[in-house]
């Protein structure tokens, strides 16, 4: 059994990884890369990995966070370092003073160049660049800001001539002004700036390791839709608007560096999200793969904010008759669901609907058209590897709402181990006198299924 287990896991996984390596290949990926997953021993296989992304089709450009090697390296020399707050980067912003800014370059380089030589034990060619324009911060509140900046422009033709070369830009946490006066700017909103000049089609957020802090926040919004979080508190991933939602929903959260954190990481996504970034992925950088299983796979590892469509229920179309088959199968040889041909689904194929995630076929189920103003919902299946998402009683949902467009009165569903998942639904037991004359003329007696109805208002 087990082996029959492993045997299909591994045949979904070959198919989903093909599926996004045909579909993201030569697409440009941004990763900031926070500064203590380097000191990660995991470091040097995640390297490997962003390298086997940029030799297999994709641009690959990093972007590494500085700030506790900044920190490490100001005090070791005793020059004092001071923030303030009040930007739109949702973080405090360090005070980079005259005396600060030679130790702030050595530090910022010295985290670029880890990259570079793994990278170049890869055999990838990777390339440290002034690829920032900055302009200085100026006068903030009475405060000199002296050698902090902000992004004044990035030189988005010469990052892709690069790209174009198969190498990979790396843009530490400096940028310079036209004549050349260097200045320390946050590693987020280079990201970020990168990400909107590149028009790239993701943006990592690599974090160190550690829980999120999201066990302790809000995951029910106004709305009575709750995100769906794993056991480690970490989301599976967010709409755009169900991200405003969240951080509204959190915004009162203070004090535990790992809840701020957290949320300061989807506020950035979120930012990025509204500047037409289509999917921005928070990942931990200290998981072996991580970067890998969230590019490749339907779930991912991490939390994904996402502005394109990801999931829908569409209607059917032959093409999704094997993955129908494939998820009816293990149903229909427990009893769950009655034995379907390909022939009888094709038949009826203007009652199938399935649920796509990302392009793939994830659940399916139909609506029978019985007379009196009664459908059935039948066939209900979803992929087992999805069985912890709700799809089912999406997709449900979705047949209610489409008998409603339909006029129908009544739903209901026969069943004989899942009574308790409908009773969860609203259903309620009925008899199978109460069914459509022409479907009590083929009622199997013999499998005696229950019959659950939900009256439509």
């Amino acid at each position: 059994m087990s082996s029959s287990i492993v045997s299909r896991s591994q045949v979904d996984l070959i198919r989903e990884v093909f599926h996004y390596q045909s579909r993201f290949e030569g697409s440009t990926m941004v990763l900031k890369i926070d500064y203590l997953v380097t000191e990660d021993p995991g470091f040097p296989g995640l390297v490997k990995d962003l390298a086997l992304l940029a030799k297999t089709g994709f641009k690959v450009i990093i972007v590494p966070g500085a700030k506790e090697n900044i920190d490490a390296l100001l005090k070791q020399h005793n020059i004092e370092a001071s923030c303030f707050d009040g930007l739109s980067l949702e973080r405090p912003v360090r005070i980079t003073t005259a005396q600060a800014i030679p130790y702030v370059e050595m530090a910022a380089f010295n985290v670029a160049s880890r990259f570079m030589t793994f990278l170049t034990g890869s055999k990838v060619e990777a390339l440290i660049g002034n690829f920032v324009r900055a302009r200085g911060l100026g006068v903030i509140n009475g405060v000199d800001t002296e050698h902090t900046g902000t992004v004044d422009k990035i030189y988005a033709d010469s990052l892709d001539r690069v790209l174009n070369l198969g190498m990979v830009p790396i843009l530490p946490c400096i940028g310079w002004s036209p004549s050349g006066k260097p200045y320390n700017v946050p590693s987020d909103e280079i990201a970020l700036e990168v990400s909107k000049a590149l028009k790239a089609d993701k943006l990592f957020i690599v974090r160190a390791s550690g829980a999120s802090g999201a066990n302790n926040l809000n995951l029910n919004l106004d709305n009575n839709e709750n995100i769906k979080s794993r056991p480690d508190g970490s989301l599976i991933r967010l709409t755009l608007t169900q991200t405003q939602a969240f951080i509204t929903a959190n915004e009162d959260v203070t004090g535990d560096t790992g809840l701020t954190t957290y949320l300061r990481e989807i506020k950035l996504a979120l930012r990025a999200c509204q500047a037409g970034v289509h999917r921005i992925h928070i990942v931990d950088g200290s998981k072996e793969g991580s970067v890998l299983k969230e590019l490749f796979s339907n779930l991912g590892v991490g939390t994904m904010i996402y502005a394109d469509e990801y999931d829908a229920v569409r209607s059917f179309h032959s093409r999704d008759l094997p993955d129908i088959l494939r998820m009816m199968e293990p149903l229909m040889k427990n009893g769950v669901l009655i034995r379907r041909s390909p022939e009888q689904i094709q038949q009826k194929k203007d009652d199938y609907s399935v649920l796509e995630i990302d392009g793939s076929v994830r659940a399916c189920g139909a609506l029978h058209d019985w007379g009196e103003n009664q459908g059935e919902i039948a066939a209900i299946a979803t992929d087992s590897q999805y069985a912890d998402l709700g799809l089912g009683k999406r997709i449900v949902g979705y047949f209610i709402e489409k008998a409603r467009k339909l006029t129908m009165r009544r739903v209901f569903a026969l069943t004989t181990q899942t009574q308790d998942w409908f009773e969860s639904l609203g259903f309620k037991e009925v008899s199978v006198e109460s069914l459509p004359e022409q479907k009590r003329k083929v009622y199997d007696y013999n499998r005696n299924s229950k019959v659950f109805a939900l009256e439509i208002s």
